[in-house]
């Protein structure tokens, strides 16, 4: 049983990341490491700061992995990415249209 699941698991991974590799698929990956990126940056940040903050790069990574995310959505039919991320990309654009606005203002964001 072990053996079958084991095989059935090994037959699902090669099925998805291997027989159907393609260059949207390649796409969406790098999308998705783009937008995962957002959370590395602030991290590093936020341990350089000693306390949390959300630095400009993180919404430009949250912008682009965004938009990168939902033309992969786009291309592949797939509604639940498309309303997902066409909403979150709208918020990002917005904060980086609000951070920019108020540069001169004290902001939560650092400038790096």
């Amino acid at each position: 049983m072990i053996i079958q699941f084991g095989q059935a698991l090994h037959n699902y991974f090669y099925d998805v990341f291997v027989a159907k590799f393609d260059f949207w698929l390649a796409f969406g990956l790098v999308a998705q490491l783009f937008f995962t990126a957002r959370f590395l940056v602030q991290w590093i940040a936020s341990e350089r700061a000693g306390n949390s903050v959300v630095p400009m790069a993180f919404w430009f990574c949250s912008m682009g992995g965004g938009l990168m995310t939902l033309v992969y959505g786009v291309v592949k039919r797939e509604p639940v990415i498309i309303l997902g991320q066409a909403l979150a990309t709208i918020i990002y654009i917005r904060n980086i249209m609000l951070i920019i606005k108020n540069r001169g203002r004290t902001s939560k964001t650092l400038e790096r």
